[in-house]
């Protein structure tokens, strides 16, 4: 028999949270580690801003992290998105989402990545889960009732579990281990991800610009402070990024418009390589997937945080259900439950996003007129846009009960 249930890779906010969400449900009836091959202390900060949708806010309520986020998060009044071009002396507004998911509910909240981390580790503080650093997995070696778990051959240590959960990003090596390939490509663009502040209130409104490059965005944060997303084709990107910070300022401030006033970097600004990447399977026998680990989309529907954690919500009611029931919990027909649940809706995002970002990076003049017209159009009709709220609020289609706000 296995020595532990689940061991759970990467300690990052996808596996913290799984963990903490398999502690609360099962009562502590289920047995956790969680695996960090990153040694203490060596994780860099995330200065990325969040966009938190409705239903992962009622999910972070539940298992008790957003009391200590909230007063660091912006709650989101409306999205605009603008198409244009660098050299356009207006860039005019083609839709505006706004609107509350129930009375006094905001279809999202935005929260600097920083402010995310120290609220999830002191929930996972408080549940007494510890992270054990310095553990890589090189090998997995899977038998009937349990894997076994191998790291460096220098390090010769062997753990078991009765299931190994991958939550370890988009270079996972518990997906390496398991040998699922994956389906994808590089997108030859780069994401420049900082924070600024700038001289006229947001007010709650997130901006986003598309443009010839890509898109980019301002995220609000409390105060005068915005995220910045900022996509560009990788040669381009790398390019800006290595400008002094006055000049660097100067291209943001082209791109940001004259609507925010004067503006400053806060944070050096970090370039982060962009793909699609989909696990052709995201279980085998005794291993599941979550998170980037399982798939890796383009950030400019700000999805990809709440895509991992609706399979954290997933997967969690699977295994505690399947628990209760007195099944083995890392039998491929429990976690084919998990993949029919979640698999088809990351697809679905995959496939939707993808197109999203060929329609918008491309600066030929028909089509620019006929996605204009588009978004006009779409900005004209309320139903359509409630569907967008709806959307934008994680609220639509089957929910984990996590994501209802509901205990497991």
């Amino acid at each position: 028999m296995a020595a532990t249930d689940i061991v759970i890779a990467g300690a990052g906010l996808v596996g913290r949270l799984l963990a903490l969400a398999l502690r609360q449900a099962s009562g502590g009836g289920l047995s956790l580690r969680l695996l960090e091959a990153a040694p203490a202390g060596r994780a860099p900060q995330d200065i990325r801003v969040y966009a938190i949708a409705a239903s992962t806010r009622r999910m972070l309520e539940e298992l008790g992290v957003w009391p200590s986020l909230a007063p660091h998060a912006e709650a989101a009044r409306a999205l605009r998105i603008g198409d244009g071009r660098l050299a356009d002396a207006v860039r005019p507004i083609l839709l505006t989402l706004a609107g509350e998911v129930t009375p006094g509910e905001p279809f999202a909240h935005f929260v600097d990545g920083r402010e995310l981390g120290r609220a999830v580790a002191a929930a996972c503080d408080a549940a007494g889960i510890a992270v054990e650093h310095e553990r890589r997995i090189d090998a997995l070696e899977v038998g009937q009732r349990g894997v076994s778990i191998r790291g460096p051959a220098d390090r010769r240590q062997e753990d078991s579990a009765r299931l190994v959960v991958g939550a370890d990003g988009a270079g996972s090596a518990v997906r390496r281990a398991a040998g699922i390939a994956t389906i994808g490509w590089p997108y030859r663009q780069g994401a420049i991800i900082t924070i600024v502040w700038h001289e006229v209130p947001h007010d709650g409104v997130a901006i986003q610009h598309f443009l010839p490059g890509g898109p980019f965005a301002l995220l609000p944060l409390p105060g005068h402070r915005s995220g910045i997303v900022w996509t560009e084709r990788f040669e381009d990107a790398e390019r800006l990024i290595a400008l002094p910070h006055d000049l660097l300022a100067e291209e943001l401030r082209r791109r940001a418009g004259p609507e925010v006033g004067d503006l400053r970097i806060e944070e050096p600004p970090r370039l982060y390589p962009l793909g699609l990447g989909l696990a052709r399977t995201f279980v085998k026998p005794r291993i599941a997937l979550v998170g980037d680990a399982a798939h890796r989309l383009h950030p400019l529907a700000g999805l990809g945080l709440n895509l991992g954690l609706r399979d954290v919500a997933a997967l969690v009611e699977v295994l505690v259900e399947a628990a209760r029931r007195g099944e083995d919990i890392g039998s491929i027909a429990v976690l084919e439950r998990y993949q029919r649940w979640r698999r088809f809706d990351t697809v679905e995002v995959a496939v939707a996003t993808e197109a999203l970002n060929r329609l918008f990076s491309n600066d030929l003049g028909p089509l620019r007129l006929v996605r204009d017209l588009g978004l006009g159009l779409v900005d004209r009709i309320a139903p359509l846009k409630r569907h967008f709220v709806r959307e934008a609020a994680g609220t639509e289609g089957r929910l984990p009960r996590l994501m209802r706000g509901e205990p497991v």
